[in-house]
């Protein structure tokens, strides 16, 4: 089946040679799908020929061709001493930055992880993935939830109408009550149901900003909210995030020479660190929020898994200038897309005109259902089963992670962990897309993506060996 020139690597790799595809054209097609679908983004490098060539058991000159038919077909560019990468689609829209304003994100650069998540993973494990294993999720409450709402007449007379503009009643009353059981002081009248987390940001974002205005993010941070606030027209502004919580001298300049409107936080296991913000740090925030007049987004998707009594600025400022963003899709089936927002009463009504706007409402079966299974005990019950079983996968993780060679940059803490592999992980990204693993480079993280050593695991799919021999096998340390 193979010359002498392409070994039984080839094969390993997928790689066959047929009567209607020469190898060239296979390796080709294998580059041209995850381009389409953005799982190598522009401006990403691909393997040098030899590291290309090594890899899957390939002649050189193999590889070359298929590299030549991508150049044919516009998908990637050479570039000269420095190899073939992948090209722009189409021209970036630019935005009037000012000139002390940092570089904008890369719009692209969160397409790996989004459209990973998407992708069949046959079953192997995918430390780069943001939500817990199916099997961890699976219950029996939330189905019977269900079927018990769904048979109540007064739903199923209020179905046959579009619902309550600012969510199903119950819930948002039920919200409330949990949300001053953390301290929080809440009234339904100030919560408005989404579809999702994001939902809930892209909400706040379109209401309160305009194309141009600036906008403090923590760096690293999440990859899916700079490439939405960039599709936005917005000037990023990354702050970076230290244990104790943001870097306030930074975040000082910022305020002095650009005047922010905004600045988003995941203030409790932040997104990829695990840090929670100290409250020294959360009471400094909310008074240069109050000195330049700026408002303050409290992203605490993560609540669910948090620890008991962790500081979260909307409490200590009793939603005056912050607003609180949460939703289920960590803890409960993520299909079920149910968040929602809780606001100053002032911005109320303007946050609920932008949701009016682009969903009218929310549908009322889940959100309904979801209410029952707050109010009779179920989800609680059901979150401390989930952080018993995460404490156990994380402590078996990190073990596997330290005697692979990372090293751990942050303390682990919650569902992420934040290593350094010593290895390029962009590199290693595309090494593991043939194994058919999707990990989370820690370029993903910034705003200004460029190739590093960090990665972000996910330690309830990262806790046995099975990953980490993938890794030490293509962890590939120059």
């Amino acid at each position: 089946m193979f010359d002498s020139t392409d070994t039984p690597a080839a094969a390993a790799a997928g790689l066959t040679r047929s009567a209607t595809q020469t190898l060239t054209e296979q390796l080709a097609e294998r580059f041209a799908a995850r381009i389409r679908d953005r799982l190598l983004a522009p401006g990403a490098r691909l393997p040098s020929v030899r590291q290309c060539a090594a890899q899957h058991g390939l002649n050189p000159s193999t590889v070359v061709a298929a590299y030549d038919l991508l150049l044919a077909q516009g998908l990637v560019e050479a570039r000269p001493h420095r190899g073939f990468f992948v090209r722009e689609r189409s021209p970036l829209r630019e935005v009037a930055v000012a000139p002390a304003a940092p570089r904008r994100a890369a719009p692209l650069s969160a397409a790996t992880l989004i459209r990973g998540m998407f992708h069949p993973s046959g079953g192997k494990p995918q430390p780069g993935m943001g939500v817990l294993p199916p099997e961890w999720l699976e219950t029996s409450f939330m189905p019977a939830a269900v079927r018990k709402v769904s048979g109540s007449a007064a739903l199923a007379e209020s179905s046959l109408r579009y619902g309550e503009p600012m969510g199903d009643g119950h819930l948002r009353r039920v919200l409330a009550a949990r949300l001053q059981g953390m301290g929080l002081p809440a009234d339904p009248a100030q919560i408005i149901t989404t579809v999702g987390a994001t939902h809930a940001l892209d909400i706040v974002s379109r209401t309160l900003l305009k194309p141009g205005d600036a906008v403090m993010v923590e760096e690293p941070g999440w990859a899916v909210e700079f490439a939405r606030l960039d599709a936005l027209g917005m000037r990023i502004l990354p702050v970076p995030r230290g244990p104790a919580g943001p870097d306030l001298a930074v975040m000082a300049r910022y305020c002095e020479a650009h005047a922010p409107k905004l600045f988003v936080s995941v203030s409790v296991l932040h997104n990829p660190t695990g840090y929670c913000l100290s409250p020294a740090s959360a009471h400094r925030v909310l008074q240069l929020a109050q000195q330049h007049d700026f408002h303050i987004v409290e992203d605490d998707t993560y609540s669910h898994i948090a620890p008991e009594h962790a500081t979260r600025m909307s409490v200590l400022d009793g939603l005056q200038r912050t607003i609180y963003v949460s939703g289920f899709a960590k803890i409960l089936v993520p299909n079920w897309r149910v968040g929602f927002l809780v606001a100053p009463p002032a911005l109320t009504e303007r946050l609920l005109d932008t949701k009016l706007l682009a969903t009218l409402t929310t549908p009322s079966l889940l959100e309904r259902a979801l209410a029952h299974c707050i109010e009779s005990g179920q989800l609680r019950r059901h979150a401390e089963r989930i952080r018993t079983r995460l404490d156990a996968a994380r402590s078996r993780s990190v073990k596997l992670a330290q005697a692979a060679g990372c090293r751990f940059v942050a303390e682990p803490a919650g569902l992420f962990g934040w290593v350094d592999t010593g290895v390029d992980t962009e590199a290693l990204a595309q090494r593991m897309l043939d194994e058919d693993i999707l990990i989370a480079p820690g370029s993903l993280f910034h705003a200004a993506r460029s190739p590093g050593t960090l990665m972000r695991i996910n330690f309830a799919t990262t806790q046995d060996a099975a990953f980490w021999k993938v890794f030490r096998r293509l962890a590939i340390r120059d």
